[in-house]
């Protein structure tokens, strides 16, 4: 995977490390990599549906 330089401003820098220390993750990479991917879940669900259940619908009756 292709290597991301970020540049954080010390508002940014300060809330990764808030993440990294509640995570108990060792960097600050870890922790921008942690909160990408909660963004990411939480932008699927909005767009599937929150905790919708998929149930089979009935098939073909004998």
């Amino acid at each position: 995977m292709p290597e991301i330089t970020l540049e954080l401003t010390y508002q940014q820098a300060d809330l990764l490390d808030t993440i990294r220390r509640q995570q108990g993750l060792e960097t600050m990479d870890q922790a921008a990599e942690w909160l990408i991917k909660q963004r990411m879940r939480g932008a699927s669900l909005k767009l599937t549906g929150r905790n919708r259940a998929l149930h089979a619908v009935g098939g073909p009756r004998k």
